[in-house]
């Protein structure tokens, strides 16, 4: 049963990272002027929820398989990603990120090099 829990979980966090990226290239293309801001934003919009249910699996099998320090390093994207989605949808339209939002990316950096 670890075994499946540890494939499944490396399977899910190989496509999270690649999902990251995706988002990383098409902000990049959105800087660059290469795309527009309405596109920019249909095409990541249709990503949050997947995002967000990946990241709660994740959490979640390691919390049935009391795995309690794998838990503890997901548990903070997953409750960021929880808080992010239950706020206004208002905040999802817009292109440009806000400022108390920067600090995001660098934890997700340090939780993918763990």
């Amino acid at each position: 049963m670890e075994a499946v829990v540890f494939v499944f979980s490396l399977l899910d966090c190989c496509a999270l990272i690649f999902l990251s990226v995706y988002f990383i290239i098409t902000l990049s293309d959105l800087e660059c002027d290469y795309i527009n801001a309405r596109s920019c934003c249909s095409k990541l919009n249709k990503w949050v929820i997947p995002e967000l249910i990946g990241h709660t699996i994740v959490a979640v099998l390691m919390l049935i398989s009391l795995h309690w320090f794998i838990f503890l390093l997901n548990l903070p994207v997953a409750t960021w990603n929880i808080y992010r989605n239950t706020q206004s949808r208002a905040t999802e339209v817009t292109h440009e990120r806000s400022y108390d939002q920067a600090w995001f990316p660098l934890a997700v950096f340090f939780y993918v090099s763990l």
